[in-house]
């Protein structure tokens, strides 16, 4: 089964100001051992996938379309 992408909005990047944008959406990628230490796995700034306290993220609901079109990008990045 496919999972669903998560989206989250950064509220914190004191310590990462060059890695994470303040009010920006981000994709989540799941990570079950990351999420155990409260950490989130995030596609960053550099297009790669990083660790990062969890609390400087909130999750969002999207609409389907918007989800579309962000995994699209993604796709093309």
């Amino acid at each position: 089964m496919k999972t669903t992408p998560k989206f989250v909005i950064c509220i914190d990047n004191n310590e990462y100001p060059a890695s994470l944008e303040l009010h920006k959406i981000y994709r989540a990628l799941p990570d079950k051992d990351a999420e155990a230490d409260g950490d989130m796995r995030i596609i960053d700034e550099s297009g790669e996938d990083y660790l990062f306290p969890a609390d400087y993220f909130i999750p969002v609901e999207l609409p389907q379309t918007v989800i579309r079109v962000l995994n699209k990008s993604y796709a093309h990045a």
